[in-house]
């Protein structure tokens, strides 16, 4: 029996970008297609096999350490792009702005789908979900720049809405335009909850 079962919900994409120097912008560029290898999306500086452990981790972990890279994309769903430009005053919000590696459109509440929830594209290239990703203050500076006095409101509008980070299962090509297939693990909430 399959632990993992195929949901009602497809999304489309409707955004792709990378990230080619994160230390020079957090700013992505647009793609029209995104090959995904084990290490990460190409060309992605998000991307590799292992990343040094980082604040999100820091009680597991001693700053530097070196871990699993499971958060080689980030993905967000265009309704809740819409909704952080709304809360921020704004028309619209640049996922190139917000680092954004994939932008899809049709499953709600997407931020907050199950981590290990698969996300397949029609080729069989297939993410894993690692966990929502919290919004943090580098958006801010390439928000600010094009947008002046709006660099601060990011992080308070995208609380529960910055989407999930994600890592490569399957290798293969992602493309704009394409319908994606959500599968969500098949199982209870853990009794044992922290919450």
């Amino acid at each position: 029996m399959p632990v993992l079962a195929k949901s009602k919900f497809k999304a489309r994409i409707v955004w792709l970008g990378a990230v080619a120097n994160r230390d020079a912008a957090l700013e992505s560029a647009a793609l029209s297609r995104l090959p995904v290898r084990f290490s990460g999306p190409e060309g992605e500086a998000h991307g590799g096999l292992t990343r040094p452990a980082c604040s999100r981790v820091a009680n597991v972990y001693p700053p530097n350490a070196e871990i699993r890279n499971v958060r080689q994309l980030s993905i967000v769903s265009a309704e809740e792009l819409a909704l952080i430009a709304a809360d921020m005053g704004l028309a619209s919000l640049d996922p190139a702005l917000v680092g954004a590696t994939m932008v899809i459109e049709g499953i709600p509440d997407f931020s907050h789908v199950p981590p290990s929830s698969r996300l397949q594209g029609s080729n069989g290239a297939t993410l894993v979900v690692d966990m929502n990703n919290r919004p943090c203050t580098l958006p801010a500076k390439p928000i600010e720049k094009r947008h002046k006095g709006f660099g601060k409101t990011f992080k308070p509008a995208a609380n529960g809405r910055r989407g999930v980070t994600a890592w490569v299962e399957r290798e293969g090509v992602f493309e704009l335009g394409e319908q994606i297939t959500l599968f969500i693990p098949d199982q209870p909430i853990w009794a044992g909850r922290a919450r």
